[in-house]
């Protein structure tokens, strides 16, 4: 496996207006907007949880794996956030939500409903979500830790945030209602 480049200064402000793409810009912006503060490190394309181990060792936090799900019909889509040691097993999630069997929802979806791509799908990628299509499933372990770490809409930064702060403040904001699960 090819070591990321990581620029290893950490932030704790959003990149320079204009330097970035606009969603990544408008992550930051609103975190700014709700009184979130983060601290963030810059990098080549994290697309993997392998590709975040070097970066969770200079945030001091876990980057959680947000998977992006869906029912058989495609009515139903779901991301799941949970730590990235844990095993993704689809019919333990689906009995725990009373849906049929999930499978990996497709990258047009994502973007349509979170403005992100395959491998930058983040829990931040619900403040597009307006008219509520993504429905959040949360690990209960991800719910217990201090800190969360996740991308900001884009797998070229990763942002350590007070785990508080996203289930008081920003699923507040976007108004998503996290349905606690155990993997």
């Amino acid at each position: 496996m090819e070591k990321l480049t990581i620029d290893s200064t950490i932030y704790s402000s959003k990149p320079i207006e204009g330097s970035r793409l606009e969603k990544e810009m408008k992550t930051y912006r609103l975190l700014e907007q709700l009184g979130i503060s983060y601290l963030r490190v810059d990098h080549e394309p994290a697309d993997t949880i392998e590709d975040c181990k070097e970066i969770e060792a200079i945030l001091g936090v876990k980057i959680y794996k947000n998977l992006f799900l869906c029912n058989r019909q495609k009515t139903q889509f779901y991301l799941l956030v949970m730590p990235g040691d844990k095993k993704f097993v689809t019919k333990e999630v689906s009995k725990q939500i009373g849906s049929s069997r999930l499978s990996f929802g497709n990258a047009q979806h994502m973007e349509k409903y979170l403005n992100t791509t395959p491998g930058s799908a983040s829990i931040l990628g619900l403040m597009n979500d307006k008219e509520h299509k993504v429905h959040l499933l949360l690990d209960r372990q991800v719910t217990e830790s201090e800190y969360f770490g996740c991308h900001p809409c884009i797998n070229t930064s990763s942002l350590k945030i007070q785990t508080k702060d996203i289930l008081e403040k920003f699923l507040r904001y976007t108004g998503h209602q996290p349905c606690i699960i155990e993997l």
